[in-house]
């Protein structure tokens, strides 16, 4: 069982910890005090920071969701990433569909950037009904394509 909530700004130092470690943060050379900064910053401005906890432990993963972060009228889901010893297990899910609840309040649409070589994540995203809808080369990297994926959000009934 888990729990989707907001994430604690008290928080950003242990998720700091599990996060930089991941492969992908460090092949984009993603280093702790970079990303302690960033997230207090997203914090600040007050974009959607949400964490999920298991049974046994706090903040196993998170999305960082900016309203209006993809050409100043969309949802830009700017990162999204679930400790290792915990995948598998529907947290990435929760969270996606936290991150999609959140976008839809607004009416708006899902952006969200995925790396050429992270195929996994591709196939997540296209389970969950997102289209792959462009490609910036060298956006990040030099040798990595960002994938372009969205997917329209309904608004919700609120029944």
């Amino acid at each position: 069982m888990y729990k989707v909530r907001t994430l604690d700004a008290a928080e950003i130092p242990g998720l700091v910890d599990w996060l930089v470690r991941l492969p992908l943060m460090q092949r984009y050379g993603l280093e702790a005090p970079a990303a302690r900064r960033m997230l207090a910053q997203a914090l600040d401005r007050q974009e959607a920071l949400i964490t999920v906890d298991t049974e046994a432990a706090a903040a196993c993963g998170f999305a960082w969701i900016m309203p209006t972060g993809a050409f100043g009228r969309s949802a830009y889901l700017r990162l999204i990433a679930v400790r290792p010893d915990v995948s598998g297990r529907g947290l990435g899910a929760a969270l996606l569909t936290e991150a999609e609840r959140l976008a839809a309040s607004e009416g708006r649409d899902l952006f969200l950037l995925v790396s050429d070589f992270n195929t996994g994540a591709q196939a997540f995203y296209l389970r969950h009904g997102y289209q792959q809808i462009g490609a910036i080369p060298a956006y990040v990297l030099p040798d990595v394509t960002e994938l372009i994926f969205w997917k329209p959000c309904q608004q919700r009934d609120r029944a």
